[in-house]
Formats: C-alpha cells, structure tokens, sequence
C-alpha cells in the first residue's frame, strides 16, 4: 500500500486557534481525493493523532480536492507543555500512512 504523501500533492498542519489544529491534505486531482476520502478513515486518523473519534472533524471538500481533519490541541498554545507551539508537526505523521 502507497503511504500518503505519494498519492497527493501536500499534507499540511497548522495552527486553528489556541485550542485546535488543522491537517489539511490537497489531494490535486479528483481521482486522488476519491481515493484518499474513500481509502482514509476518520478512525485510523483519529488512532494515529491518539485523540478521541468523538472530538475529531472532517470535512471532504470534493470542489477543491481536499479533505481536512480538525483536532483539539493536545496543550493549549504557548502554554509550557506545548511542544509544538505553530502546529506544523502533525503534518508528517499523516503523510507517512498508508492508504488502501
């Protein structure tokens, strides 16, 4: 099985605020969005991050090729457990699973 970051043209993260993050994946084609979407579960997600399904957001944006995950920060920002204080971290953990 192909990891992620094969299939699509980016996986970014980032801040959303002090109390979220934001994973966005730009899948480039509607070919690698359907497979991505249909091939990656909210679950496995939300299993890699270690957060509860519950609190994860997806959002599938088919007109723009992307499908984006929100998740609560693990610390708030700025605060002395914070170890990623810009969110940029996450990206490479989800670029590296593989897909079906």
């Amino acid at each position: 099985m192909p990891e992620l970051f094969s299939i699509v043209e980016k996986v970014r993260s980032k801040n959303a605020g002090p109390f979220w993050l934001t994973v966005d994946i730009f899948c480039g084609s509607p070919a690698a969005y359907a497979r991505v979407a249909s091939g990656l579960s909210s679950a496995r997600v939300a299993t890699l991050f270690k957060v509860d399904p519950a609190t994860l957001k997806r959002f599938d944006i088919a007109d723009l090729n992307v499908v984006k995950f929100s998740l609560l920060r693990p610390a708030i920002q700025g605060t002395a457990t914070d170890r990623d204080m810009h969110g940029a971290g996450w990206a490479p953990l989800l670029a590296e699973i593989e897909i079906n």
